[in-house]
């Protein structure tokens, strides 16, 4: 989206952008179900904060949504408009979710791997 608000274009040609437009709000509407199945799957707990942030998941991704819809109603998409879009702190709320969730699983798999004890690590203790 970034490289298309930096064209500065009048939104003639604004096929590519509403193909992305689509994808992005078909990924916005399952991303609360994605995370959930994250969490679950990584066994991340105590589940009460997970839970919680869900829910702010949900509205944010909900908010982001309902923007980029709003964005795909137009009948020219511009530049200037994507660039506005690019800046709704709606959009830039969600961003920030993400980019917490993204170091929580990280650290998530950093910590479960150091956890797990190698096979050889086990064999060599058992002498």
């Amino acid at each position: 989206m970034l490289a298309y608000a930096g064209q500065g274009l009048a939104g003639e040609q604004d096929g590519l952008i509403r193909d992305f437009l689509r994808r992005a709000a078909q990924a916005l509407a399952g991303l609360e179900n994605a995370y959930a199945s994250a969490v679950q799957h990584r066994g991340l707990g105590p589940s009460g904060p997970y839970a919680a942030f869900q829910s702010v998941l949900a509205r944010d991704a909900h908010d982001s949504l309902v923007a980029v819809e709003l964005v795909l109603a137009q009948t020219t998409i511009s530049s200037q408009l994507i660039d506005n879009l690019n800046a709704s702190i709606h959009v830039r709320t969600l961003l920030t979710d993400l980019f917490l969730i993204d170091e929580i699983l990280k650290a998530g798999e950093g910590s479960a791997s150091q956890n797990q004890e190698s096979p050889a690590g086990a064999a060599g203790s058992a002498h």
